[in-house]
C-alpha cells in the first residue's frame, strides 16, 4: 500500500497501480485535482484535500482509520518554482519547501514503520545550480531517512508516450531492508515513439468554451473542448505553421512528431497541427498517455492545470515497474547486482534483464 503526496489528478498513481501496487492514501491541495482523482478509480475515494507540509502521522491514521504504514511513498511536489520556464523565480518561493516537505513526512513514516522505497519526481530544473542547495538538501534528508538514494532523468518519449518531456526521478530504497539494492532506471521502449497524428487524429473537432456549454453532451468525451480562437493569427494564411515553436504563445505541433511537453502556462496552450486552434484537453491528456475513459474534473482553467501538473502515465508506468521488479529481487532473499557505468546518471541506464544474481 502506498501513499501519494502531491497526487494531482493521478498520472503517477496509474502507473503504479499497473504495475501492481495499491494507493491507500492521496494527498493534493487542489479539490479539482483531488475530485478527479477519485472519480477515475473504483478502489474508493482515497485522495483528500490537504496540505502536505502540515501533515502529521496522527493525520493520517485518522483519515485512514487507522495505524497507516505505507510500504512505499510516492510523489511529484509542486514544480513551478523550479521550471526553466519560469522566468519569474523567488529565492522565498514556498514551494521550494515542497520536496523537503516530502522527504521529512517520509523520514517520520520510516522511523514509526519501514517504508520499502520512495519515488520523488520533479522537473529538470530542480538541478540546476540555482536550485542545488534545495536539491541537495533534500537528498541528504532521504539519506537520513534511511534510504540509498538514485537519480535520472528520463525522457517521456523513449517509454512510448506521444511527447518529449524530460522529468527527474529520485528514487530509493530502505538501506536496513535492502542493503544490497540500488535502483538502476527502466530500459527504454522497444518501437518507434508514437506522434500527434497516431494520438489525437481521430478526434472530431472540440466543442469551444462557452457560457452554459453542456459538457456531457460534448462527443466523444466531456474534456474535448478548448478556447475559442480569438487571435487574427488562427484565421490568417501562414500565420501558425505546423511544427513552428518559436512563439512561446503560438507553438504549433507537428502532426508526425511527438508533441512537445504537455505544460501550458495562462493562455500558452499548444496550438493544433492545423493551426486553427489551440489543443483540447481531452487531445492534451491523450498526449500524456492518459487512458482514453479518463476525465478531468473542474473548469477549464483547471483541467488545463492538472493535464499540465500530471506526471505522463506511460513513464509512470516504466518507473513503477522498474521498482516493483527491483522488491520482488530483493524480497527474493537473493543479492542483486546491478550494471552500472562510471559516468554520472544523464540518461536511462542498463535495462533490469542485464541484472546479474549470484
Amino acid at each position: 500500500m502506498l501513499l501519494s503526496l502531491f497526487c494531482g489528478a493521478g498520472g503517477l498513481d496509474l502507473g503504479f497501480e499497473k504495475a501492481g501496487f495499491s494507493v491507500g492514501l492521496g494527498f493534493d491541495r487542489n479539490s479539482d485535482s483531488v475530485l478527479s482523482y477519485n472519480e477515475n478509480r473504483t478502489a474508493g475515494k482515497v485522495a483528500h484535500v490537504g496540505d502536505v507540509a502540515a501533515l502529521t502521522l496522527k493525520q493520517l491514521d485518522t483519515v485512514f482509520k487507522g495505524r497507516f504504514s505505507p510500504s512505499g511513498v510516492i510523489g511529484g511536489p509542486p514544480c513551478q518554482s523550479f521550471s526553466q520556464a519560469n522566468v519569474r523565480q523567488f529565492d522565498d518561493d514556498p514551494r521550494h519547501n515542497m520536496p523537503i516537505a516530502f522527504a521529512s513526512l517520509l523520514g517520520k513514516l520510516n522511523r514509526r514503520d519501514p517504508v520499502d522505497f520512495f519515488v520523488m519526481e520533479n522537473v529538470v530544473g530542480l538541478t540546476l545550480k540555482r536550485h542545488q542547495k534545495t536539491l541537495a538538501k533534500t537528498l541528504t534528508m532521504f539519506r537520513r531517512a534511511g534510504f540509498v538514494v538514485e537519480q535520472a532523468i528520463l525522457d517521456a518519449k523513449d517509454y512510448r508516450t506521444p511527447q518529449t518531456r524530460q522529468r527527474l526521478f529520485l528514487v530509493g530504497f530502505n538501506k536496513k531492508k535492502f542493503p544490497d539494492l540500488r535502483w538502476t532506471p527502466p530500459a527504454k521502449a522497444d518501437g518507434p515513439t508514437p506522434t500527434v497524428r497516431d494520438t489525437i487524429s481521430w478526434l472530431p473537432k472540440p466543442a469551444f468554451f462557452e457560457r452554459g456549454l453542456d459538457c456531457e453532451a460534448i462527443d466523444p468525451h466531456p474534456n474535448h473542448w478548448c478556447m475559442t480562437p480569438k487571435s487574427p493569427k488562427f484565421g490568417r494564411a501562414g500565420a501558425l505553421e505546423e511544427g513552428d515553436f518559436t512563439s512561446r504563445s503560438f507553438k504549433t505541433l507537428a502532426w508526425d512528431k511527438p508533441s512537445i511537453a504537455v505544460a501550458y502556462g495562462h493562455r500558452e496552450v499548444h496550438i493544433h497541427p492545423t493551426g486553427t486552434r489551440r489543443l483540447s484537453v481531452y487531445e492534451a491528456m491523450l498526449l500524456q498517455g492518459f487512458p482514453r475513459e479518463f476525465r478531468l474534473h473542474g473548469n477549464l482553467s483547471s483541467q488545463i492545470r492538472q493535464v499540465s501538473e500530471a506526471v505522463p502515465f506511460p513513464l509512470a508506468l516504466a518507473v513503477a515497474r522498474s521498482v516493483s521488479e527491483h522488491l520482488a529481487f530483493a524480497k527474493s532473499g537473493r543479492v542483486v547486482q546491478f550494471h552500472r557505468p562510471d559516468r554520472e546518471v544523464a540518461e536511462p541506464l542498463a535495462p533490469l534483464r542485464n541484472v546479474v544474481v549470484r
